[in-house]
């Protein structure tokens, strides 16, 4: 039987996730899903591709706060979300141009003196609206700070799979997938158009490209040529490698880890 086995949040885009046993779907996502970022002194977005260490900076959940830890640093404490009326700055996100919420700063010194360079933390406010690419998805949609799309689907079969032929044991972690899905063979989600996971349709609206942050080991910083050189080998789209699919949720509700999944519609095959 299809059904969820992982649900990750990440609300720090770049940082470490959060397993959690359940979600819910507001319309940007999943809640607490990248509402923070940080960004340069010119407002642009910093991911792992520019900052590794950030694979080593870990958020937890507290009933008030969000705790962020990272090797020898002190515990950092964050509201779960900052006042709209807080100081407002422009950011950009890949092709999104907007206004966010900038924290205090003495937040933004923590993650300089982590990084050992100027950067600042900001938020994304409930009431901005960043629209999904209308390509990909014309029936409208928002995001948060993710790359594109609220929600990213792998199923552990394929990352099963990809670790054999890259001989190599892989965490979830690399993947950074909101939803993981078991019961499948690998790749099956290649296929799937809409489904459903508990009460919540989904549409499966593209292949997710892959890049060097796949190589980076989440615990060390430390990166490689792998699994990214073996699933550039047997897996391109459009010249780049993909794995997992992005996927757009259809209405608001909670998903959980043991949900099924259901199929509604899958492309022809070829």
């Amino acid at each position: 039987m299809l059904k969820v086995s992982a649900l990750f949040i990440y609300p720090i885009k770049a940082c470490r996730g959060i397993e959690v046993q359940a979600f819910r779907l507001d319309a940007l996502g999943p809640q607490l899903d990248r509402r923070f970022m940080l960004v340069d002194e010119q407002g642009t977005f910093i991911s792992q591709r520019q900052e590794p260490r950030l694979s080593q900076v870990v958020p937890s959940l507290s009933p008030t706060a969000l705790l962020v830890k990272a090797p020898g640093m002190s515990t950092l404490k964050l509201p779960l979300s900052l006042r709209d009326d807080g100081r407002v700055t422009e950011i950009n996100v890949w092709k999104h141009t907007g206004p966010a919420i900038e924290a205090d700063v003495t937040v933004h010194d923590w993650f300089s003196d982590w990084l050992q360079r100027p950067v600042r933390l900001v938020y994304m406010p409930y009431a901005q609206l960043r629209r999904v690419d209308p390509q990909h998805a014309p029936e409208e949609a928002y995001t948060s700070f993710t790359d594109g799309y609220p929600e990213l689907l792998v199923s552990q079969a394929s990352v099963d799979d990809l670790g054999k032929r890259a001989q190599m044991q892989l965490s979830l972690e690399r993947f950074r997938p909101n939803i993981v899905v078991s019961g499948c063979e690998a790749y099956a989600e290649d296929s799937w158009k809409k489904i459903r996971i508990g009460e919540v349709p989904f549409d499966v609206v593209k292949p997710c490209s892959r890049c060097v942050v796949t190589t980076i080991e989440p615990a060390t910083s430390e990166a490689g040529k792998e699994p990214l050189a073996t699933l550039a080998s047997y897996r391109k789209v459009d010249g780049k490698a993909v794995f997992g699919q992005n996927c757009v949720h259809r209405d608001l509700g909670t998903i959980r880890v043991s949900d099924p999944l259901e199929v509604l519609e899958s492309a022809p095959s070829s």
